[in-house]
């Protein structure tokens, strides 16, 4: 008996029919949402410091502050970010929770969507006014 046929299977049945490993279909979702969580955590707190820093500016100030060019970047950088980890997280929990595979390739279909249109549509709000 060779040794490929005498070491224990850790794949499910569905995994070899499809040929995944048993990590090879989760990983790259598991780094994103690692590296995009830790970006994330300066970022956040730039952008919370920030609007406290501003309670009660106006709205003429509020424009001046997000057209400074290291603002704006930091603005689009936590927008890329927050979406792309939003996207990948949902991606997640709908992979596990959503029954039927026609279902639950649609509903990530449209997460991602939605985040793709939500982030470009508030990238593009930074950079109308950055420009």
């Amino acid at each position: 008996m060779s040794e490929q046929h005498s070491a224990i299977r850790l794949q499910s049945a569905l995994g070899r029919v499809r040929g995944y490993g048993s990590a090879r279909g989760g990983t790259h979702h598991w780094w994103v949402q690692r590296v995009t969580s830790m970006a994330l955590l300066p970022l956040t707190l730039w952008f919370i410091l920030s609007v406290a820093g501003h309670t009660g500016a106006t709205h003429a100030e509020i424009v001046l502050w997000i057209g400074r060019p290291l603002n704006a970047v930091l603005l689009l950088s936590f927008i890329a970010i927050s979406f792309q980890h939003a996207a990948s997280g949902m991606q997640v929990v709908l992979e596990d929770y959503v029954r039927g595979e026609m279902k639950r390739v649609m509903a990530i279909l449209v997460v991602k969507a939605l985040c793709w249109i939500l982030g470009l549509l508030a990238a593009l709000s930074v950079l109308r006014i950055a420009i």
